[in-house]
């Protein structure tokens, strides 16, 4: 398949240009106003730097959408607009609502509209196994704990708009707990959402976004998720990863290098396949490809999104910050 990039000033461009790559596909052009951001990526993947976005849109199957959240509801309009089918990074716009617009326009365009959220597709994968042998049974709790270094990256990568609550629509928890709230509501399947708690760290960084974020979900059957997000990790080149899900027979942890099952019927515990974090682009890549090659719906899809981050707005209305 052949592929566009819009907004390769995002930090997670090469990312995606090297799960592209990994998948078999062509990146065939790429678009950024800031021509040094597009001139290093093109010469990266070997690409074409498109004049204009239009431009970009030729010819293509699938258009990587990325930039400022305000830049993506933008530019994921546009591309809708054209019929090109879309993988488009989070957070869509600062709030819920703004995602409206692109659902909308997907919906009447019939276009395929895909969320880059790259963690858990192992662990769901797994779960849907147990589930289907009849092996594991009610789900009790999940903790999803995603903690960076220090916020300094972003400002080390070009990118320290994400520290503006303005316009990256809040901190770690809008930007890094969308991940684990996400995944939460795809243990849920649909079953109306309670906030129990959304508490928030003492800053530590002097920015305008929170360092650190704890919030407890509970769903209508009782299931609990713990969502923990932070950059208060004492280092810049490593963080912490672990996912955890517990149903009555099974335990899945992911520690982010590693996949472990642990099952109450046979007492036994398994290591199972899974993508390194950092590689995780790679799984959501070669899925989108496959799904809309075989004309299936994305795996994370716009609404989705825009669930999981109603959740996180009510999280900051309860913080008492306007977003």
């Amino acid at each position: 398949m052949k592929l566009s990039f819009l907004g390769v000033g995002h930090w997670h461009a090469t990312m995606h240009g090297e799960a592209a790559a990994a998948a078999g596909a062509v990146v065939t052009s790429a678009w950024d106003p800031a021509p040094g951001a597009v001139a290093g990526f093109a010469g990266k993947f070997g690409c074409a730097v498109a004049p204009s976005p239009d431009a970009a849109l030729e010819n293509v199957d699938l258009a990587v959408v990325m930039g400022r959240p305000f830049e993506i509801v933008e530019r994921g309009l546009a591309v809708i607009e054209a019929g090109v089918p879309l993988l488009i990074e989070k957070p869509v716009g600062i709030s819920a609502a703004a995602s409206d617009a692109l659902i909308e326009a997907a919906a009447r365009k019939g276009v395929f509209a895909a969320m880059a959220l790259p963690h858990g597709m192992a662990m769901m994968a797994a779960l849907r196994d147990l589930d289907a042998a009849g092996r594991r049974g009610p789900l009790s709790h999940s903790h999803f704990r995603l903690i960076n270094g220090p916020p300094q990256r972003y400002l080390d990568d070009g990118v320290a708009w994400v520290l503006d609550p303005k316009i990256g629509g809040g901190g770690a928890l809008r930007n890094l707990g969308i991940h684990g709230v996400n995944a939460f509501l795809m243990l849920t399947g649909g079953q109306e959402i309670e906030i129990v708690s959304a508490s928030f760290g003492q800053p530590l960084h002097g920015t305008e976004v929170e360092d650190y974020a704890v919030v407890v979900l509970r769903a209508a059957d009782g299931m609990l998720g713990l969502v923990e997000a932070g950059y208060t990790f004492a280092s810049m080149k490593r963080g912490i990863f672990e996912w955890r899900v517990s149903s009555r027979n099974a335990t899945l942890s992911d520690f982010g290098d590693r996949l472990t099952l642990s099952t109450l019927d046979d007492e036994r515990q398994q290591d199972l396949q899974v993508t390194l974090t950092a590689r995780r682009y790679d799984d959501v890549m070669a899925d989108t490809l496959r799904r809309l090659a075989e004309g299936l719906p994305p795996a994370v899809s716009l609404a989705d999104s825009r669930r999981a981050m109603a959740i996180i707005d009510h999280c900051y209305d309860l913080k008492g910050t306007s977003t």
